[in-house]
């Protein structure tokens, strides 16, 4: 079954009007977005837009209104993109992104703009790694130039789900889009009648259908095309352009569990809309035309029995019946879920219904989520994972007004929920996760991050003396996990003031970083092994790998990628990292472990102490080949960067090029 986007219609050209332009042959922006929305408005766009857009890019730069120009640059990647014109977009691409640099916008809604639109093209001619980089880069502009609740944040978050869909990475995809349906649902006036969200639900229906063989996935993507369909009649959305899509969306979803005449009947209200609207020449009317054949000739042969194998299915994806008696049989009652997927199905299961009772004053003031301490915050927990500090559960987090009046009363409603979901039963919280130090519940905004990093919000940008008090491990407590609801935007902007890490401040950790590469790695590692002294050896191997690892996240910037979290979890979120597309120095990740593999042998090799066995001598020319091999990599990427444009590999010469970048005189930033 396949989707497609819906083609325009054609329509008789006429000539574009010129209203943008002034009296005195100035140009008027404001006046050319108006004519443009004019043209789309009345279905003409695809004879009457290019035209209107080549010229007013002419008067633009005739004028000489920057602006101007960048604005109708932004608009022509947007058609071009539409209409499949990859090839010629580029060059507007390169255009747009120039002229934004010559204009130095960068740090504003423009810029973040411009990324955007750029980004999306690039992904839209399958130019995956250009078009991730300058995401990434709209990313780190977003945090700086538009609320947490910006539905432009939101829109950017799609975008990049469909990156991430497009180059098989479907769990990240599906992050991005709750992303934004946080911030659509946070954002929005009604929810219940949301286009925008409407068509978010049916784009994570559509993903959630990859997991073809979780029937969890399954269920929750029939959920959310139904949650999508709901918002299109309760709002009278169904004259949207957007509707067939989701009708035929959800017929998709019934499609794969099962539901074939159901299924049918959705794609011909589908077929009916589209055929109205774009004719049976279309694309459009075609794929979907096969869809309806297909899931009719599916309902045809299975007659009646798709509901009774819906029956079998759901029968079969439930928890199986406890028996008190068997541990073993309580294990395999329990889904295979995470500790994160966990606490957000206990909120909107158990804990939204309690806070709609009984605080609906409240509802909408009140931020959800899981963060801080542990390894289900970050996503790393696994059935290993679940002897401590896991289980349903979840953080409301208050203001310090709301907290004062509600806090107590509302934590003991919070002991009060059912202690068992889904399988699972009471959390199992560790000694160091109760009381004052508890993990979920209750919690002032403040004191919450004041918990986890000793202030109550990100130290000032012109104080980094504080900011280097506070150790990446500190940093990726208070900035991991999910938000799944923040009405009032504040624990987002919170968690955002600890994720952006002055640019001074990040130089200066680069810069130190790569001290103690060239220290431990270079200088006393060959030494250590030289002398035959193992243990000095495997220590400063292990000094080399923890600054590489930090430097790896410091130069993929946290503000986009968080922090390097807990030691035990360096390697896991290395992984994670180097996954993704477009992450500098991935290729690291793999070299690091490679040295810890042959640390033992290089060290002692296995023979004991002292001065080694005879494995020794190879391991340990190997080990220093690739420290040497990895430094050399790290100047590449400083060059790349602009950090530095010297070629020396030791890597302690390269820190005042590095520091030079440093703009404070403060000397706390500067090596002696």
């Amino acid at each position: 079954m396949s989707q497609d986007q819906t083609p325009i219609p054609d329509s008789k050209p006429e000539e574009p009007q010129q209203s943008y332009l002034q009296p005195d042959g100035s140009f008027d922006t404001q006046a050319f977005l108006d004519g443009l929305d004019a043209i789309f408005n009345a279905g003409k766009a695809r004879d009457e837009a290019e035209p209107y857009l080549q010229q007013a890019l002419v008067d633009a730069e005739n004028a000489g209104n920057d602006a101007g120009l960048l604005t109708v640059l932004n608009e022509i990647m947007g058609f071009y993109r539409s209409q499949g014109r990859h090839q010629e977009n580029m060059w507007m691409i390169q255009r747009a992104i120039e002229l934004a640099t010559r204009m130095r916008i960068e740090g504003s809604e423009a810029w973040t703009t411009t990324l955007i639109n750029a980004a999306t093209g690039l992904r839209a001619a399958k130019k995956y790694d250009q078009a991730e980089d300058l995401y990434r880069q709209a990313l780190a502009s977003a945090a700086k130039t538009l609320g947490p609740k910006d539905r432009r944040l939101a829109a950017l978050h799609n975008n990049l789900s469909m990156l991430y869909s497009e180059t098989d990475r479907p769990g990240q995809a599906e992050q991005e889009l709750r992303q934004a349906m946080d911030i659509l649902e946070n954002s929005s006036t009604d929810p219940s009648q949301d286009l925008d969200l409407a068509t978010t639900h049916t784009n994570l229906a559509l993903l959630l259908m990859q997991r073809s063989d979780s029937p969890q996935a399954l269920q929750e993507a029939w959920d959310q095309a139904r949650t999508a369909l709901d918002i299109y009649r309760t709002g009278h959305l169904e004259n949207s352009a957007h509707y067939a899509s989701a009708l035929a969306g959800f017929a998709q979803v019934c499609y794969m569990t099962g539901r074939f005449s159901q299924s049918a009947d959705t794609y011909r209200k589908a077929l009916a809309i589209i055929e109205d609207r774009y004719g049976k020449g279309s694309d459009y009317y075609q794929i979907t035309k096969a869809n309806l054949d297909q899931a009719q000739a599916a309902a045809d042969k299975n007659g009646d029995k798709d509901q009774s194998d819906q029956a079998k299915q759901a029968a079969s994806s439930q928890p199986k019946t406890r028996n008190q008696n068997n541990d073993n049989n309580q294990r395999d009652s329990r889904p295979d879920i995470q500790g994160l997927d966990l606490a957000k199905a206990y909120w909107e299961q158990v804990g939204r219904p309690m806070l709609e009772e009984r605080y609906p004053q409240y509802r909408g003031r009140i931020a959800v989520g899981l963060m801080g301490h542990g390894s289900d915050c970050y996503g790393f927990d696994d059935a290993i994972s679940r002897d401590h500090d896991f289980g349903p559960g979840f953080c409301l987090w208050l203001t310090s007004k709301d907290y004062q009046a509600i806090g107590d009363q509302l934590q003991k409603d919070y002991e009060a929920l059912p202690t068992e979901f889904m399988g699972f039963g009471s959390r199992t919280d560790s000694v160091r996760a109760k009381g004052a130090n508890r993990r979920v519940g209750v919690f002032e905004i403040g004191a919450f991050f004041e918990s986890l990093t000793g202030y109550r919000q990100a130290p000032p940008e012109d104080h980094p003396h504080e900011w280097l008090l506070l150790d990446e491990a500190t940093l990726a407590a208070a900035t991991n996990g999910k938000i799944f609801a923040d009405p009032l935007g504040q624990m987002l902007a919170t968690r955002q003031g600890f994720k952006a890490m002055p640019d001074d401040v990040r130089f200066c950790l680069i810069s130190r970083r790569l001290g103690m590469i060239a220290q431990a790695g270079q200088y006393n590692l060959p030494r250590s092994l030289q002398r035959g002294d193992g243990a000095a050896a495997m220590l400063s191997i292990n000094e080399f790998i923890k600054a590489c690892a930090s430097l790896i996240f410091l130069i993929n910037n946290p503000l986009t990628v968080g922090y390097l979290p807990y030691y035990k979890w360096t390697f896991a979120a290395l992984r994670r990292l180097s996954g993704r597309v477009a992450t500098r120095l991935a290729d690291l990740t793999e070299q690091l472990e490679d040295i810890l593999r042959l640390a033992s042998a290089a060290c002692y090799g296995g023979q004991g102490f002292g001065e080694g066995g005879k494995g020794a001598r190879p391991a340990a020319e190997r080990v220093t080949e690739l420290v040497e091999s990895i430094c050399a990599r790290i100047v590449e990427e400083l060059q790349t960067e602009g950090l530095t444009n010297s070629p020396e590999t030791f890597l302690e010469w390269q820190r005042p090029y590095v520091e030079a970048h440093i703009s404070s005189d403060d000397p706390v930033l500067h090596s002696i």
